[in-house]
């Protein structure tokens, strides 16, 4: 089969890139994981006549490997090509790559300003095939004579460009797209999220419990109806129950930005929503209803801290699940003291916006982040006016209304938007007996709009290098993704995609990635197996090293299922088991000694065990190390079996983890290429 059916960009016919030119050519110092000083080649420029600028870090020649890593974030612009600059520690993508044989390579994507995309969105693989063209002419100059191997890498947003890019542009070798969406993705991963979370914002400790006391335990236990069919429903869609672990904190995804983006594509459903009958809005005692925020007041008084008011044009996040904060403005803190606010004890404030509807402001609206006594905070939100001008022109005695509609319409907008599309099986949920809707449907289906705005290209899996994919479990962003677009690239390679293609699933990992998670109890971080992932990628392009397999899993009600050991599991993540006298969830008495004993194996061709550490109360950091780890080969599996005790010396529920990192035999020692994983134990101690 050839591996072009199509057009496929080529940047140097392109007149818009002819003139790329360097404002900055410097030596430069970074520090590596142990403090030692790597000295590089910083160079900076872009393309005259466009907003596209770029960044590459070049090693010193006695490193260099003659390829390249070239990094897509979600979110690009308007500087995005010096964000990677200011990482540190095992976050630090330019000394990975500069450690590991390669220059870094990164730009702004063309994206002029922090809260704006292309009109014509094809520019972003257009322009990032240009600046990895150019790099290559950079480094005959700097190396010799050679073409470097490229291999483009992103997650979340970013995973949508990089297929973009492999797809349609022969500027890369391979690519490592991770935690990726398909043309169903958007908004409605993030709309299920919120709803859920919201529904759930009382019952999730109840099915933490039950997660973290194993496989028998019942989820919907002590759940009202309407919890549990949010629960359902969000299961249905493809987000792992575990999800729960993070409802905790406050933070409600990126559908604080999309809600707008959703009123501006679609706005009459804001009204159908909360008017028509088949919308949650209008269902007797609804959730939706219960929780409506619509209030108006009048100002008794401004306050405006000391400091900037401004848009985040120096936004430093750039990562899978927090790129999208730079769009954000920040409000610094500002309040508006009201005549009257929202009471409760459960009060929905999320989502909530701030109308203007008198004064200077008028219909200007901000976002409210807190309610302190009669004081309203404001909070950071998506606006296109500078936020210090809008709160600088309210006054004592504007009125202005508190309302929450659009964002709890919002959150069941996905019920709305079943796709032709047979092979979304998540909204088959949504159909009934005869297949038909049975919820009102929008004239159209915007995922599309999303996923083609987000990178210039509907995904067909016809890729022109060689592809690994990783999907993380713990993942709002539907991980059955994964497997969609691997039916994709089959489509297009037929019987030669194992050939091209790989796809590992990481179980405990969450869609971003953090070097520290929020709670480091329950998630794990996936950096190392990504960092592992390119260097597999490229022994696979420049040595023909097959990567190993495709990580074996099965979905089932659009849940992916991984196989229970590391011998038929495959992919290069740790598999791990652990009991607690013998069981998963132990009752013991207070000073009675339980004995823990974590079974661990490592896939074929990932590795072995190389480091085991415990967490028995709680403690974040894993304070008790496993010494004289004993790795054993059985049938082409590397095992290790480690066994501690601990006392309990007062009674509660204790959750016990281990935490096991792998790494390749070649280089045990590399902390940027650890493979992680976690596994659980409940103890409950009379």
């Amino acid at each position: 089969m050839s591996i072009c059916s199509k057009e496929i960009y080529e940047p140097k016919s392109d007149p818009i890139f002819a003139e790329p030119y360097v404002d900055v050519d410097e030596q430069r110092i970074r520090k590596d994981l142990e403090g030692k000083e790597v000295v590089f080649r910083y160079i900076h420029g872009g393309f005259r006549g466009t907003n596209v600028k770029f960044s590459y870090s070049f090693p010193k020649k006695e490193f260099y490997q003659e390829r390249f890593y070239h990094y897509m974030s979600p979110a690009p612009g308007p500087d995005e090509e010096i964000i990677s600059q200011m990482r540190e520690s095992v976050g630090d993508q330019i000394v990975f790559a500069l450690t590991h044989g390669a220059y870094f390579v990164e730009s702004n994507m063309g994206v002029g300003t922090t809260a704006s995309q292309h009109n014509d969105p094809t520019m972003f693989y257009r322009s990032s095939a240009a600046v990895a063209e150019y790099s290559r002419e950079i480094a005959k100059q700097i190396y010799g004579e050679h073409r470097p191997y490229g291999y483009i890498y992103g997650g979340s947003g970013g995973g949508y460009k990089t297929m973009s890019c492999i797809e349609n542009a022969t500027a890369w070798d391979g690519a490592l797209p991770y935690v990726i969406g398909s043309t169903a993705a958007l908004p409605n991963s993030m709309t299920i999220y919120s709803h859920a979370r919201r529904v759930l914002r009382n019952a999730y400790p109840k099915i933490v419990t039950a997660l973290d006391s194993g496989r028998s335990s019942d989820i919907y236990e002590g759940l009202n109806e309407e919890e549990a069919e949010a629960l359902r429903e969000m299961i249905q869609m493809g987000i792992s129950p575990e999800i729960c672990y993070s409802f905790g904190d406050n933070n409600d995804g990126a559908l604080v930005i999309l809600a707008p983006v959703i009123r501006m594509m679609d706005p009459e459903y804001f009204t159908d929503y909360w008017t028509k009958p088949g919308y949650l809005g209008t269902a007797e005692k609804s959730s939706a209803v219960r929780d409506r925020i619509l209030l108006k007041a009048k100002v008794v008084s401004v306050g405006i801290p000391a400091g900037t008011i401004n848009t985040a044009e120096n936004e430093s996040r750039n990562g899978a699940d927090d790129s999208w904060h730079k769009i954000l403005t920040d409000r610094n803190q500002a309040y508006l003291e009201l005549e009257q606010v929202p009471t409760g004890n459960d009060r929905y404030l999320c989502g909530t916006d701030i109308i203007v509807n008198s004064g200077e402001a008028k219909d200007a609206r901000l976002c409210l982040e807190a309610v302190e006594g009669n004081r309203i905070i404001i909070g950071r939100s998506f606006a296109e006016e500078n936020p210090g001008m809008i709160i600088r022109k309210i006054k004592p005695g504007d009125e202005v209304t508190l309302d929450n509609s659009d964002y709890l319409a919002a959150q069941t907008y996905h019920r709305h938007q079943v796709t032709e599309d047979n092979s979304f099986i998540c909204f088959n949920q949504f159909l009934d007996e005869s297949g038909e809707p049975i919820y009102p449907q929008r004239p159209q289906v915007i995922s599309y709009n999303f996923a083609y705005g987000g990178c210039g290209s509907i995904q067909d899996g016809q890729i022109q290098g060689k592809v690994i994919v990783m999907c993380s479990l713990i993942d709002a962003a539907f991980p059955w993704q994964g497997d969609w677009y691997r039916r994709r690239v089959e489509a297009f390679k037929g019987e030669e995609a194992d050939q091209y293609f790989r796809l590992w699933f990481n179980e405990n990992c969450p869609h971003g990635d953090y070097v520290v998670m929020d709670d480091e109890l329950r998630v794990t971080g996936y950096l190392g197996a990504l960092y592992q992932g390119l260097l597999d990628l490229s022994n696979w392009v420049e040595k023909d090293i097959q990567p190993p397999a495709n990580t074996n899993y099965k979905i089932e009600d659009s849940q992916v299922i991984l196989a229970d050991n590391a011998k038929e599991r495959k992919g290069i993540q740790p598999v791990i088991s652990l009991q607690a006298n013998g069981k998963r969830c132990a009752k013991v008495k207070v000073g009675e000694t339980v004995e823990f004993e974590a079974f661990i194996a490592v896939p074929e061709n990932a590795g072995q065990c190389t480091r085991v550490e415990w967490s028995f109360q709680g403690e974040q950091d894993y304070p008790v190390k496993s010494n004289n780890i004993t790795v054993e080969e059985i049938m082409g599996i590397s095992h290790s079996v480690m066994k501690q005790s601990h006392i309990y010396t007062e009674p509660g529920t204790y959750l016990t983890v281990v935490r096991v990192k792998s790494n390749r035999k070649e280089h045990l020692k590399d902390k940027f290429t650890e493979v992680g994983n976690i596994c659980r134990a409940r103890i409950i101690v009379e």
